[in-house]
């Protein structure tokens, strides 16, 4: 499972990060699991932290995009979680820092149902993408990854922010890090001061006051 999201990872890189290098911040190996971290600073962003989690039966892609600060803009986040091959979700989102700050971007499909952990208005859009797939259906859903992708870049470009003000995140990373369930999964593979650690210091680490 380990090349199942390569289509989604080099959109990413295609449109946003482009030629910025990673700046790796773990590579770990733990009861058949892989986990690779990395920082990249793109244009208009103060980071994109970026990671993935295999083994033989799963693929797990995780990434945050943080833009420059000044504009009000979104982050744009995706989960992209790989369980089996029967059992995949696909979640990609605009990402408010701001709580109860519905964004709704015209031309993009709304959400519609109920979402355990994507509740629209609560740091995630009216256009939250949720879907369920198996391996194989993965790239059905390509072309609206790249549509989301491409109306991001739009905003970026028209907004141009410039600003470094980590703080404007510190309620979205609080809010993040306990919806986020990965914690126990990492502390099972590879220990809970590493997984705590990762979750902390990587995942979340503008939470910090």
């Amino acid at each position: 499972m380990k090349d199942l999201w390569n289509n989604y990872k080099a959109l990413v890189h295609e449109k946003i990060i482009k030629d910025v290098h990673a700046r790796e911040w773990a590579h770990w190996e733990g009861k058949g699991t892989t986990l690779v971290a990395n920082h990249y600073y793109p244009k208009y962003h103060m980071k994109s932290r970026a990671c993935d989690i295999y083994s033989d039966k799963t693929n797990i892609y995780n990434n945050i995009l943080y833009p420059k600060t000044g504009c009000d803009l979104p982050c744009f986040g995706m989960d992209l979680m790989g369980f089996f091959a029967k059992k995949v979700i696909i979640v990609f989102d605009f990402q408010h820092p701001k709580e109860n700050h519905l964004v709704s971007v015209p031309g993009l499909p709304k959400a519609e149902g109920d979402f355990r952990f994507f509740e629209p208005g609560n740091h995630f859009s009216e256009n939250v993408y949720v879907a369920k797939c198996t391996a194989d259906e993965v790239d059905d859903h390509l072309p609206m990854f790249e549509k989301y992708l491409d109306a991001y870049v739009d905003m970026l470009n028209t907004a141009q922010p410039v600003g470094n003000d980590w703080r404007v995140y510190s309620d979205f990373d609080k809010y993040m890090t306990k919806l986020d369930p990965v914690a126990g999964y990492l502390s099972s593979k590879f220990g809970k001061e590493k997984s705590e650690d990762f979750v902390e210091n990587f995942l979340f680490s503008y939470a910090s006051d």
